[in-house]
């Protein structure tokens, strides 16, 4: 019995082998010709298409060293991950449509170079998410390190949220790299593995340019991550993303709301001024409670959707 089962599976895997084999060189996998399906399995999974690299690369005006096969290798390698992590990806390039325009303003207000921007992909993929260790928002910050540089993080406020907040956190970390090291390759990584082990290894290997340096895998690719995500995102057709205009996620309108008393219950104050609490909590997800209770003295800005937020008007 348990023989001729063994015989049934094995039959029926070399059947639905062989099925899938006809329907590849046959071209009918493509969505058995049905259009919402064109390319669902043969772009993800039969596809071996590559890209080719560009002949000069930048990371903010400081010109990748492709010449040497280890760099163009590595670059390589993150451009083909991002490349064929198609949910991920497409997901990334519709959240930057959102977020640069934010980003962008206040890279520019501190004179850090439009590219670094590109670092929060590489962080969060452009999400408030929160990493094993405990890093927290777009730009990954360590609760004890927000802290330091003075951002306001407990049970009721954690300002790693706030975009703009974070933002100018990442901002003031960017300039003192740069000014301790005197380029934008090694300030950027400076930001994922810490000036600490960046100085270390510096000492060990008596480099001090980041493609010659062996560092930890994360650190390692970082910069390479980064500027994967900048050719993708630049030109999405290129590497394999018919993604239209109209299907980026558009910036959010809305309007501002200085704050310096509690507030007791945040959905009461969100119908206040017409909209609701998810809403509210959308754009503020740096308010953790439905409540605020305000540190002495301090003012908070409240976004509240613009007229015609939601729908798109």
């Amino acid at each position: 019995m348990l023989i001729s089962r063994k015989k049934t599976i094995v039959t029926a895997i070399l059947l639905a082998g062989t099925l899938l084999a006809i329907f590849a060189v046959a071209g009918g996998f493509r969505g058995f010709n049905n259009p919402s399906l064109s390319g669902f399995v043969s772009d993800t999974i039969i596809s071996n298409k590559t890209y080719k690299l560009p002949d000069n690369v930048t990371f903010a005006g400081e010109k990748m060293p492709l010449d040497n096969f280890d760099t163009r290798e590595s670059l390589e390698r993150e451009l083909l991950t991002s490349a064929y992590r198609h949910s991920s990806t497409i997901l990334i390039i519709k959240r930057a449509n959102r977020y640069f325009p934010v980003i962008e303003k206040i890279l520019k207000q501190n004179n850090i170079p439009d590219d670094f921007k590109y670092l929060a992909a590489a962080e969060s993929e452009y999400s408030n998410m929160i990493s094993p260790a405990g890093a927290t928002g777009l730009w990954q910050i360590m609760e004890a390190t927000g802290k330091e540089q003075g951002m306001e993080i407990n049970t009721v406020v954690d300002e790693r949220y706030d975009i703009e907040k974070s933002t100018q956190f990442a901002c003031d970390y960017f300039r003192k790299s740069y000014e301790k090291y005197g380029n934008w390759t090694l300030a950027a990584a400076s930001y994922n593995g810490g000036r600490a082990a960046l100085d270390e290894q510096i000492e060990i290997q008596r480099q001090t340019n980041y493609y010659d340096l062996l560092l930890s895998e994360e650190t390692a690719r970082y910069i390479f991550r980064a500027v994967a995500y900048k050719l993708v995102i630049s030109d999405p057709e290129k590497y394999g993303f018919g993604i239209g205009k109209e299907e980026l996620y558009p910036p959010l309108n809305y309007n501002e709301v200085k704050v310096d008393t509690a507030i007791t219950d945040f959905s009461h104050f969100a119908e206040q001024f017409g909209t609701n609490y998810k809403l509210l909590k959308f754009l503020n997800p740096w308010l953790r409670k439905p409540y605020l209770t305000p540190k002495p003295g301090k003012v908070y800005t409240i976004k509240i959707p613009a007229e015609g937020m939601r729908s798109g008007d």
